[in-house]
């Protein structure tokens, strides 16, 4: 049952929980993670330090959070209607949609001007650009057409290149190849999210597989092409020097956990070959990462 737009008084402790929720600070902890290797990658010789690592990773908390919580302020009313999304705050009324408001522009702002401060304006720009690119161009896509997904990919494959530029002040080819890495992991990774959750996303009017269409064979040939592509391209930093041979290895057996489940949802067509798929793919990409920072070690 929908339930937006009914604000209850609730304690500051209530408030500051939802505003964690809000955030999704599990979701946000990954994404800072893949940041903070991207970082670990651009500085093979051990020049980084703790307090860059601890900026980075607060800063990319903040960022994180903050397009976490504009999005639940876009989407309240479709957060409503998705039984997994209908306890969050803005729908409970935990939170008020001007709190959520002032909280994601307040960590939004922080975490940009740390960015900058810490690490100089080209991080703090790139930074802006993948929250301008989540908020404003991805999440009302979404509502619209199937295309929302490769919007979303760009902002999504941003952590590890903002780790990388935020060691290196540059954006060359290692930036660009860990960008490439996790912009073709994304489309097997959401696609198979989103064959799991179609019931749930057809509630809110959402239709995000292939083309927009129901979990088919058609969906399931384009999920299994895009995993096919994740092994070439998880090669790329070998081919062009960045890593040896033992991250190349790495990344095509990674390639390979993906591309397994992908084939047996090709000819099953089923919830739990998706699901299995989904778990792959939240193995193999900080599988690769580590790999790569421990090859330049």
């Amino acid at each position: 049952m929908q339930r937006t737009g009914t604000l209850t008084s609730v304690s500051f402790g209530t408030k500051l929980r939802g505003i964690m929720v809000l955030f999704k600070l599990r979701l946000a902890s990954l994404v800072v993670f893949s940041a903070v290797l991207g970082y670990l990658f651009a500085t093979p010789d051990g020049a980084w330090t703790w307090g860059a690592l601890v900026g980075l990773s607060v800063a990319g908390t903040l960022l994180t959070g903050a397009s976490n919580a504009f999005n639940q302020v876009l989407e309240v009313r479709e957060d409503g209607l998705m039984k997994r999304t209908a306890d969050r705050p803005l729908v409970r009324g935990v939170l008020s949609t001007t709190e959520a408001v002032v909280a994601a522009f307040v960590a939004a702002g922080i975490a940009t001007l740390m960015l900058w401060l810490q690490f100089g304006p080209l991080t703090s720009i790139l930074g802006f650009i993948s929250l301008f690119m989540y908020v404003a161009l991805y999440t009302p896509m979404k509502k619209f057409s199937s295309w929302a997904v490769f919007i979303g990919a760009f902002p999504g494959a941003f952590p590890p290149m903002l780790g990388y530029v935020a060691a290196t002040g540059r954006f060359d080819l290692g930036a660009g190849l860990l960008f490439a890495m996790q912009f073709i992991w994304q489309f097997p990774h959401f696609w198979a999210i989103a064959w799991v959750l179609d019931e749930d996303y057809a509630r809110a009017g959402f239709r995000l597989l292939p083309g927009g269409r129901t979990p088919d064979r058609a969906a399931a040939a384009t999920t299994l092409l895009y995993s096919l592509f994740v092994i070439p391209v998880g090669m790329l930093p070998w081919v062009f020097g960045f890593v040896g041979p033992i991250a190349m290895a790495v990344s095509v057996i990674g390639g390979l956990i993906m591309v397994v489940p992908a084939v047996r949802l090709f000819l099953s067509e089923d919830k739990k070959d998706a699901r299995r798929l989904m778990f792959a793919s939240f193995i193999y990409l900080p599988l690769v990462q580590i790999a790569y920072v421990l090859d330049t070690l």
